[in-house]
């Protein structure tokens, strides 16, 4: 039996193999799962054979849903978390959760699993033994400024980006860092079409340039030597 308490459950990225088993049996035990799409999560919980109520928790109705999930902990539920793939909270709903459970001494449990930016930093080929994770960066405001750092950072930077905008960020690699500047981009990880390229800033860019891009992509740069 499990403890009246919050989990964070990772689920696969792509391959649905990539799921523990500690995972499949909190998903069976808990009272109910938080989903940030339940149109996802109930085909994952489809494929494990689990009968389990989802509901909706995303990050246009987390504030909303926060008060009423801690209530419930607090009467002794036990919650599931999942995101639409990944592990929870990371660029992806949780971290206001989490943060309100344990101001409320509510115990959170955070099970080990899939998640996108490791296999993509341990893929590069650039130093592991220090990085920076920066997530997706702003859009518009405050995007150079990040960018500007980046370029200073001395440990290997990992962060996530749309395929539409895979390109404006290569170049603006070249722009800010030079064209030499290392860079490795992995897209569709654990998928069929899962693929890896390295090499300079230029060089990513000039391959990807007339391809159709598709996928969830994570991109690793090399600090500044």
């Amino acid at each position: 039996m499990l403890d009246n308490e919050l989990y964070i459950v990772p689920t696969p990225i792509g391959n649905l193999e990539d799921i523990t088993l500690r995972a499949i049996r909190v998903l069976k035990s808990v009272d109910y799962i938080l989903a940030e799409d339940t149109r996802n999560t109930s085909r994952l919980l489809k494929h494990l054979e689990i009968d389990k109520n989802l509901y909706s928790y995303h990050t246009f109705n987390e504030h909303q849903k926060i008060k009423q999930v801690i209530q419930e902990l607090q009467n002794g539920k036990k919650i599931a978390l999942v995101s639409d793939a990944g592990t929870p909270a990371i660029s992806d709903p949780g971290f206001l959760l989490v943060r309100e459970c344990l101001q409320a001494d509510i115990k959170v449990e955070c099970l080990p699993g899939a998640t996108a930016f490791v296999p993509a930093l341990v893929k590069s080929g650039l130093p592991t033994d220090r990085f920076v994770f920066e997530g997706f960066l702003p859009h518009k405001k405050g995007r150079q400024t990040r960018l500007k750092a980046i370029a200073e950072e001395e440990s290997t930077v990992v962060l996530y980006e749309s395929p539409h905008r895979l390109l404006k960020f290569l170049g603006e690699v070249i722009a800010f860092m030079g064209e030499n500047r290392k860079v490795s981009v992995s897209r569709e990880l654990t998928k069929i079409y899962e693929e890896t390229i390295n090499g300079t800033a230029a060089e990513v860019l000039h391959y990807f340039e007339n391809k159709t891009i598709k996928g969830e992509i994570v991109v690793v740069v090399g600090g500044k030597e």
